[in-house]
């Protein structure tokens, strides 16, 4: 059931588009090694989805659409330490299974470096989820109408519309042309900082499975007519996020087109960017943009002429997107602390003393449900059970360790990730590897954001072998580390 990834298309760029015959080439291999990695479109199980997201936690909530359309996207990571985006449907979303199914098994034979591709779904009972690489930079929308540390770089805002463009040029090509809400929400960038479509919307969103819809603020004049959104529309969605790139706000098309017969462009542009680009580029950019809102859609450009019309446009375009973005690069090591360190040189005696040291303390808010039965009848076996486990732990009798801390979940009237990161060690010190890190994913799905389930994945997975994903385990150690003492 799955595509054959390596028989696919992996690249959008066209010789004629690009300068000298190498250059094209070096990058298309580039491309094409990255798409390589990605696993073929399969189906996942409600139960890896559950684990991977620690059980739809709401810490790994990325985006909600509200109540009446509670369509909410989940990150994760699977064992093999892949990140991953999960969008969950509501149960009314997709009655069809079937046609659940159809659709997204087209959609993820789609493979591109412009877009966020859909790696699988998930299609049981009533529920309805999908599963794509996961964008770690957030979204158009944040970076360019919620900023923090600096406004968007006009450079930025121009790479941003042409992989917006090849992207859309990319999907035409593969007969998928109508994309679904297109605005700056569903513009994600990746850890590099380069601008992606996500390919949640070239998924069908109705309840017959069949048609397209919008939730767009400013929707194609066609689309009032009739409902329907057409590769045309999709092109008018296109200017509304030109004039977002422009503005840095959000200006309704209308006025937008009344200020450019005015010759007023000036009121368009973002102050932010006073300096950074000529008359003529700006005018070029408005130009482009009042084609694609044209009333009648016949008049208005194809993506192909949209990439054609942005690339002379480029500027900067040796300097890296995450250097124009402002954020860290992902080739740069990451410090590790004493535990980190002690992962990576498999130092398990050091990992014992730092478990011990640190006790208890984060099994704060770990959830806990217990009837007054409980505390009558069970709970004082069952903190006897952990009391005798943390004895043995702490004198390193692992196979004590393992028993009475198995009997503490077992009962399971009380949730401890301190217990499964514990048991997990005793695992490994026990050349137990796979049961090991069993536990530490257990240990994150009750505290997604708990930097020690992954320390503890990674020696895990160092003792089974699996360098490249310890490794990744490793630095989201690492960073989630980082975060925790800078919120102290």
């Amino acid at each position: 059931m799955g595509c054959e990834c390596s028989k696919l298309s992996s690249c959008c760029w066209d010789p004629q588009y690009n300068g000298a015959a190498p250059e094209v080439v070096n990058e298309e291999n580039e491309d094409k090694s990255e798409l390589d990695d990605l696993p073929a479109f399969r189906e996942y199980s409600i139960e890896t989805l559950r684990m991977a997201t620690s059980g739809f936690a709401v810490e790994n909530i990325v985006s909600e659409h509200g109540e009446k359309a509670p369509n909410v996207v989940y990150k994760g990571k699977l064992e093999n330490q892949r990140r991953i985006a999960v969008k969950r449907f509501n149960r009314s979303a997709w009655p069809d299974a079937r046609q659940f199914l159809e659709e997204a098994r087209v959609v993820g034979q789609l493979r591109n470096q412009r877009l966020s591709n859909l790696l699988g779904c998930c299609c049981e009972g009533d529920d309805r989820l999908l599963v794509a690489e996961f964008m770690s930079n957030d979204t158009l929308a944040k970076h360019l109408f919620h900023w923090e540390a600096q406004p968007m770089k006009w450079a930025m805002r121009l790479r941003v519309a042409l992989h917006l463009a090849q992207a859309l040029e990319y999907c035409t090509g593969k007969g998928r042309a109508l994309y679904h809400d297109l605005n700056a929400y569903r513009i994600v960038f990746d850890e590099e900082g380069n601008p992606r479509l996500s390919c949640f919307g070239l998924m069908k969103n109705s309840r017959d499975g069949k048609s397209y819809s919008t939730n767009l603020a400013f929707t194609p004049p066609e689309y009032l007519r009739t409902g329907r959104v057409t590769p045309e529309s999709v092109i008018y969605s296109f200017g509304t996020l030109l004039l977002d790139l422009l503005s840095g706000k959000h200006i309704p098309p209308s006025h937008a087109l009344d200020l450019i017969r005015d010759r007023n462009i000036q009121m368009l542009t973002d102050s932010c960017l006073e300096g950074q680009f000529t008359n003529d580029d700006g005018t070029e950019l408005v130009r482009l943009a009042s084609r694609c809102l044209q009333y009648e859609p016949r008049e208005r450009p194809n993506p192909k002429s949209l990439v054609t019309a942005l690339i002379p446009l480029q500027n900067d375009t040796e300097v890296p997107s995450h250097v124009l973005m402002g954020i860290p690069d992902v080739a740069e090591a990451v410090p590790l602390s004493p535990l980190g360190e002690a992962c990576f040189r498999m130092d398990l005696t050091a990992i014992h003393e730092i478990l011990e040291k640190i006790g208890y303390k984060d099994d704060e808010g770990a959830a806990t449900e217990l009837s007054f039965q409980m505390w009558t009848n069970q709970m004082q076996e069952t903190l006897n059970s952990k009391k005798k486990g943390d004895i043995a732990f702490r004198h390193k009798d692992l196979r004590a360790a393992i028993e009475c801390y198995s009997q503490f979940i077992d009962v399971g009237t009380m949730v401890s990730p301190t217990v499964f990161a514990r048991r997990s060690l005793s695992y490994i010190m026990s050349d137990m590897p796979q049961e090991a890190l069993n536990d530490a994913l257990q240990a994150q799905a009750i505290s997604p954001l708990w930097d020690i389930a992954s320390y503890l994945q990674a020696v895990s997975l160092f003792a089974l072998g699996r360098e490249s994903e310890a490794q990744a385990a490793l630095k989201e150690g690492s960073t989630l580390e980082s975060k925790r003492s800078t919120n102290l």
